[in-house]
Parts: structure tokens; sequence; C-alpha cells
């Protein structure tokens, strides 16, 4: 009799927990909740070369919730600046329309411009880069809408002119294990992918055929100094090309361009290196 007892009790305990459960909890509240609308990412990076001119920079932003389907009306959403941002307006940035409409047919994707400014700037910057720190402020359109907490910071990086690209004389010494293995000379092209980025058409001492996929590797010139990242040879294989840190540099007198790197296999283990240098054409 006891045990029945029990039984009965936790049955009514289950059965009062689930009443409540489908009439105060779980999906039912959740569908609820208001929509939010805001910037879709958390960081972005932005690079333009500081030559006077003003540059167009759209960030991206969209509403997301549990009741975005049923919503019929396209919502206006309003961003500022916050206070924790070092980038300066009418300096580093500008903005001209300090809000942007989400439309229904678009499903409610769209974009925020800001302008960046390079009048006036001198790069490249003895400081760090500015940072703009963004944030959804009101909405209107739709009464279930509301503005997004979550703010996107814009890292403001401002680069020089640069004009590599095109054919140069490459003259290359090539070291395995330390030792000097043999020099030669060969025509290369440099072809522009970003913003003081590039690409070589060459790598080590092989030949384009020899290797396959990518041909060369990837650099970049951020106002005369030269950097080459980590990355793999012809973007395929497990050997690693990475440069000699503070070893590649850019004549300012001549224009011609020094370059140190390894080919590292594994990744880490120094096994082949080249001193490089490059001569306009």
């Amino acid at each position: 009799m006891k045990n029945i007892k029990i039984l009965l009790i936790l049955l009514i305990s289950v059965s009062l927990f689930t009443s409540c459960f489908d009439d105060e909890t779980g999906l039912e509240l959740n569908d609820k909740g208001n929509n939010v609308a805001g910037f879709s990412n958390a960081r972005e990076n932005v690079a333009n070369i500081a030559d006077g001119s003003e540059y167009t920079i759209p960030l991206k932003m969209k509403l997301e919730g549990p009741t975005v389907m049923d919503l019929t009306s396209d919502v206006t959403v309003t961003f500022a600046a916050t206070s924790a941002s070092t980038a300066i307006e009418g300096v580093h940035y500008r903005i001209d329309n300090a809000s942007t409409t989400l439309l229904n047919a678009n499903d409610y994707l769209g974009y925020a411009n800001i302008v960046m400014l390079s009048d006036g700037i001198v790069a490249p910057l003895a400081g760090p880069s500015p940072i703009l720190i963004l944030q959804a402020t009101t909405t209107t359109g739709e009464n279930t809408v509301v503005a997004s907490g979550k703010p996107v910071t814009v890292t403001i990086n401002y680069a020089c002119d640069s004009n590599l690209d095109g054919a140069w004389t490459e003259t290359y010494e090539y070291f395995r294990g330390g030792v000097f293995q043999w020099s030669d000379s060969r025509t290369t092209t440099f072809t522009k992918t970003g913003v003081g980025e590039y690409r070589t058409s060459e790598v080590g001492h092989w030949t384009p055929a020899q290797l396959g996929y990518t041909p060369g590797f990837t650099f970049y010139d951020v106002c005369g100094e030269i950097t080459i990242p980590g990355q793999k040879l012809v973007d395929a294989y497990g050997n690693w090309v990475v440069g000699v840190a503070g070893a590649s540099s850019v004549d300012p007198i001549t224009g011609d361009i020094h370059m140190e790197y390894e080919v590292q296999y594994p990744a880490g283990t120094a096994d082949r290196k080249y001193n490089i240098t490059y001569v306009k054409q």
C-alpha cells in the first residue's frame, strides 16, 4: 500500500509539472520573445591607401529572432559609434547616414555604410590603428523588433601606395640545412591581389611546372615593410613557406627588394632557405 501511495504522488507531480511546462515555459515562451536587428559580424578589418581619398565601407546587418517569418514590414535600424572607439569622427571616419532599412523582400539582410577618411593621414601611423565600435541603437517598422546590443569593432588600417606589380629580375641564393647549394637568376612576376598584397610567380628553386597548383607565394608591402606570412607551399603541400622575421626590406633609393624566407618541413623546422634580391625590369 505504501508503494502505491508513493507511485500515485509521483504520477500527480509529473502531471502538474507537464501542465505548467505546457502553459508557461519552453518554446511557447521563446516564441513570445523579441527579434533583434544589428550588425552581423563582431569584427571587421578594413585597409585602404592613405592618399587623400574617401572609401565607402559596407558593414553587414541582419534581423533574426523567433518570429522573423511572421514579420511583413521593412525594418529601419539606426546605429552610432560608442564611446569606446579610438577612431575620431571627421578624421578617420564619417557617417553620412546613420540608419539603414532591412527589407522584408531581401530576408532582412542589408548593409550600414561608413566612410573611411584618409585626407591628412600619413601612413604608416605611429601608433595602433584606429578602432571604430558601432552599435545598433533603435529600430522602427515592427514592434517585435529591437536593436541588438552586439557591437561591431572596425579596425581602420592605413596603407601606403604600393605599385610593385610587374616583371622583376630575381637573383637567389639557395641554402639547405644551413649549407649553401647554388645561386641563380630568373624572371618573376608580381601580381597585385589586394591592398599591399602580392603573389609572386616563382617560389624556392623550383619551376611552376614542377610544383603545379598555385604558383609562387603571397607577400605584403606595407609602406615599404615587406612581410611573408606563413603559408602552404603553392597553397597545397605540407611544406611551410614563411619569411625570416625582419629580414625583408625595400631599398628606399633604388626600389630593389630583398627577401629572405624558409621552406620548412615540417612547419617550424628550417629545411631550405632563400636569400633573394628583386630588381624591377
